[in-house]
């Protein structure tokens, strides 16, 4: 058990030494891989605005007029709250609006009771806890003379908390659909072991590595909407698959940056 203690924490050494070059480089990249889903999400219904126009009346029963108000805020909330997350500016609002465009959007257009759209929304979720903890953590470290706020820096535990326990979501849905193979088990078993790390804040931080990892190479192998020509239809869904799991992704970086939070293994064990 001494060696297996030893072994894990010269390779928490080694990992945290090459980790330092990318450390100050991280939050700005989680922030903006957390968003991405976002500003995808607005690009693509400014290119596709008579179709989604079509959609929402056609098939939605949306009115003339509401539809194209609906479109709008839409675009104009994820692009101002994405820019406002990204800058880390008024963080509660972006949170707000951008946890505002996920209800509204999954009621709209009718996906609220699809198990795997409610399921990766709701890690989406979880990363946006996340980046409103990381914004609680920041504010309590600004505080006059290095005097902490107690409100934030009990709201950022809870905050913490339930970010990390809804960023795990995402396996749900992964171990649950598509085929079974033998690579699936084995990504399933190592993811569902990080999974389990993260949610409970025992090696949080490493465990949230692994599952960036292995985030960006199942992206790239199975979202892959890059190389689907035939299908426009398709294509977009997998399109929206891809930039939901690059948020998710951020969501896991920004964990990394701030760490499990209170309620964490990780935090008991340092006062012992």
């Amino acid at each position: 058990m001494d060696q297996l203690k030893n072994v894990s924490e010269q390779t928490e050494d080694a990992l945290g030494k090459l980790n330092r070059p990318l450390k100050p480089y991280i939050p700005w990249v989680a922030r903006t891989l957390l968003v991405s889903t976002f500003i995808e999400d607005a690009v693509r219904i400014v290119v596709q605005w008579q179709n989604q126009l079509y959609f929402l009346q056609a098939y939605r029963g949306f009115p003339w007029g509401i539809s194209h108000f609906f479109l709008l805020a839409n675009v104009l909330t994820m692009l101002v709250c994405s820019g406002l997350a990204i800058s880390r500016r008024q963080t509660e609002v972006a949170v707000g609006g951008l946890f505002a465009v996920i209800v509204v959007q999954g009621f709209a257009y009718g996906l609220i009771f699809d198990f795997n759209f409610f399921v990766r929304n709701l890690s989406v979720v979880g990363g946006l806890l996340m980046l409103l903890a990381e914004g609680l953590v920041a504010k309590r470290r600004n505080v006059f003379a290095g005097l902490p706020s107690m409100s934030d820096e009990d709201r950022s535990k809870y905050v913490l908390l339930g970010g990390r326990i809804l960023l795990v979501l995402l396996f749900v849905s992964f171990v649950f659909s598509g085929s079974f193979t033998v690579t699936r088990l084995v990504v399933s078993i190592i993811g569902g072991l990080s999974c389990l790390m993260v949610a409970v804040g025992f090696k949080a931080k490493w465990s949230a590595i692994v599952l960036v990892t292995i985030l960006s190479v199942f992206n790239l192998m199975v979202n892959n909407w890059w190389s689907i020509d035939f299908n426009p239809t398709h294509r977009d869904f997998v399109k929206y698959d891809f930039f939901q799991t690059l948020s998710i992704m951020g969501g896991f970086l920004l964990l990394v940056n701030v760490g499990p939070g209170g309620f964490s293994v990780d935090e008991k064990k340092k006062n012992f």
